[in-house]
């Protein structure tokens, strides 16, 4: 059977090693009561200073949505998330990642594009952030042998509670604009959140 997890953590790693970064990624392990470990791999920072922090454990699995009552181990979106911010590793941060990849496995989220995942919390130590909006990244889809779907890495911009009202009101490309219009940095820690008009 393919060990699906070495085969996202090569692609990942041959991913950042063409962008130039191409040391070991740190690695740091969460495991919350009842699921299997979830790893946080960090790559870089980058030549513009940006840490890239990706998910290696939710793609163990299929995702299914709760009330279909799945037990098929094979078919089945896969996906694991990914944060690039700019500075030093906020405390918490893997935490907070970490509980987004074992969402499936808990609480039968499906991760996919312009999901909103919000933890109702700050996102690390001081953040304004308590929320994710999941999106596509510049990481290609792992490609797994049939039947097995392949892996999306997605990913996921920390954002404030307002933005998050917003995207439940507006959308998620409605904020994406809202920050173009704004010139507001994602990757920036400590940005402003967007006004959205």
């Amino acid at each position: 059977m393919i060990d699906v997890l070495a085969e996202v953590r090569a692609h990942v790693r041959e991913h950042f090693a063409r962008a130039g970064v191409t040391g070991e990624p740190d690695q740091a392990s969460v495991t919350f009561l009842g699921t299997e470990t979830i790893d946080i791999l960090r790559f870089g920072p980058d030549p513009e200073g940006v840490a890239t922090y990706v998910s290696l454990g939710c793609s163990r699995h299929p995702m299914f949505e709760p009330t279909e009552m799945v037990t098929d181990a094979l078919h089945g979106p896969r996906a694991e998330v990914t944060v690039a911010l700019r500075g030093p590793s906020p405390r918490g941060l893997s935490r907070s990642i970490a509980i987004v990849a074992a969402a499936p496995a808990v609480e039968g989220l499906i991760l996919e594009p312009d999901a909103l995942i919000d933890l109702e919390t700050p996102l690390w130590e001081e953040a304004s952030f308590t929320a994710f909006l999941l999106g596509d990244s510049a990481i290609g889809e792992v490609a797994l042998p049939a039947p097995l779907q392949p892996v999306k890495v997605l990913a996921a911009t920390p954002i404030t509670a307002t933005e998050a009202a917003w995207v439940r009101l507006k959308g998620a490309d409605a904020m994406r604009e809202a920050w173009t219009q704004d010139g507001v940095d994602v990757l920036d820690p400590r940005r402003r959140a967007a006004k959205p008009s």
